[in-house]
């Protein structure tokens, strides 16, 4: 298993706070997440599904190098039915050092 890159790895570390300003700091103001289907396209969309989805914890299982990005596997926990679900894969498809512009997240 590879090491994510720092600002994934930062993304992950802050993930799993409420309403964080240091979390929306990492998405580029026209950033794109598409979870389960639906894109949120910029940082107010993204802060709405924010809101939506339950606050869970992250146990990173694998860090992969593809052509389309980085993608990293992890195991999530929190109060949902399922938890913990394995097996959830974050596709980091642009980003540099400093801001996240599209992530798609999908079982």
């Amino acid at each position: 298993m590879s090491t994510a890159p720092q600002l994934i790895r930062r993304y992950f570390a802050l993930a799993g706070e409420p309403d964080s300003d240091a979390y929306f700091a990492l998405f580029a103001p026209d950033a794109v997440v598409e979870d389960e289907g639906r894109t949120h396209e910029g940082i107010a969309a993204i802060r709405a599904w924010r809101q939506e989805v339950p606050l869970v914890s992250y146990e990173i299982t694998d860090v992969t190098q593809t052509p389309e990005g980085t993608v990293v596997t992890a195991t999530i926990t929190g109060d949902f039915p399922g938890s913990p679900f394995a097996g959830l894969r974050y596709r980091f498809e642009d980003y540099d050092d400093n801001q996240i512009r599209r992530l798609r997240i999908a079982p």
